[in-house]
């Protein structure tokens, strides 16, 4: 097959033609930020009038670009139940570092994206997302790293909240080359393979087929810079069945399932049994004092987030109960309590993103002070727990 299914239009670097069976491919890459990548992504389509445009989105993230009042139909309420919290934190986390590089140019983050699927609606061209569910990708890439490295992840994504780096377009133009981006995924390869085969080498897998099965014989495919050489060197392999695999959230594993539900049997064990041994008082102080333990620090936790009243008094409650089962934390007990009682509203949900960069954004704004209450009145329990569950054990053996 030849060129000529497209035109021969001349363009920079950031574009490569593809041919895979009776299908030529325009990969379009482009940094996220960058107002020379959205002119360049109106341009191929506008001269290519493909019959299929793809675009490195999925459903939640396409509405979340697309639509102006995104934040007036989020059900806050609704998230905590379904326990998304924290995959909705660590979007607003990459979403402020994104915007925060992309105010310094004047462009906001996925200009681009949105950019294709507007010119292609323009131009009556069928559009198709094909990446995956950010929400599966980051569940797999939390699976997939490893304990003692899942700290390194979480202290990387907060820290790119207070990065000071400065970038230009000519910046931007360096940052798409193939051999500088080749060399950032090589050095999260080596800090990060398991957690960069999920968020890297698997949603290429993953973009590749999809963009193969896109109807049409002209396709045009616009991806993040950092996709275009691990889609290209996919995209004459057949990984056709691995795509239900890599589309699932991997279970829980039995050992986790073991001690989330060992220890705190451990601990009704060990106050019944201390109530055989050493009499029913005895079981009953200590008893209290794993109440103490977890309800006091959770409550602290709540103090210190500046939580309502309620949600501090909810804290001391929940957090005794919370700790001897896995199914749910105290974290989300005092979240949703915190929600219903200090609500926040639409100019604080469109807020976030740059309050999220300051301290003092963390206390001011009444959504993020919902995560603040989700984390220090877990963490307070967490540590209720390990105090507390060390008391009644050892009393139990002394």
């Amino acid at each position: 097959m030849t060129d000529e299914v497209f035109p021969r239009h001349h363009y920079a670097d950031d574009v490569a033609v593809i041919h895979h069976g009776d299908k030529t491919i325009l990969l379009v890459g482009t940094a996220h930020i960058s107002q020379q990548s959205a002119d360049l992504v109106e341009q191929v389509i506008e001269q290519e009038q493909p019959d299929t445009v793809c675009i490195e989105l999925d459903e939640k993230r396409y509405a979340a670009l697309s639509r102006r009042q995104r934040w007036e139909n989020l059900d806050l309420k609704q998230v905590i139940r379904s326990k998304q919290l924290s995959t909705l934190l660590v979007n607003l986390v990459l979403a402020s570092y994104q915007k925060k590089l992309g105010g310094q140019l004047g462009i906001m983050p996925g200009t681009e994206l949105l950019a294709a699927a507007r010119t292609a609606e323009r131009h009556d061209i069928p559009v198709q997302l094909c990446d995956r569910d950010v929400r599966v990708t980051l569940r797999r890439a939390w699976h997939a790293t490893s304990f003692f490295k899942k700290g390194y992840l979480l202290a990387t994504l907060f820290a790119s909240l207070f990065d000071t780096t400065e970038l230009d377009e000519n910046k931007l133009a360096e940052l798409r080359r193939k051999d500088v981006l080749s060399e950032l995924m090589e050095e999260m390869g080596e800090a990060l393979p398991d957690a960069k085969k999920v968020l890297i080498d698997e949603r290429d897998i993953y973009m590749a087929e999809k963009i193969k099965q896109a109807p049409g014989r002209r396709i045009v495919a616009v991806v993040g810079a950092g996709h275009m050489a691990g889609i290209m060197r996919v995209m004459d392999e057949d990984h056709a069945d691995e795509m239900a695999a890599i589309n699932t959230i991997p279970p829980v594993s039995k050992a986790w399932k073991i001690v989330g539900w060992g220890i705190p049997a451990a601990i009704i064990f060990s106050v019944v049994a201390i109530g055989f041994r050493q009499g029913a008082g005895e079981a009953g102080a200590n008893a209290l004092y794993w109440i103490l333990a977890n309800g006091i620090p959770s409550a602290i936790g709540a103090v210190a987030a500046w939580a309502h009243p309620a949600t501090i008094l909810s804290a001391f409650a929940a957090a005794p109960v919370t700790s001897l089962t896995p199914v749910i934390g105290a974290g989300y007990v005092c979240a949703f309590v915190q929600v219903m009682t200090r609500p926040p509203v639409v100019r604080e949900f469109e807020a976030v993103g740059s309050d999220i960069a300051t301290v003092r954004g963390w206390w001011q704004n009444k959504l993020l002070r919902v995560f603040l209450v989700f984390i220090l009145t877990g963490l307070g329990s967490a540590i209720g727990t390990w105090v507390g569950g060390y008391r009644i054990v050892t009393n139990l053996f002394s």
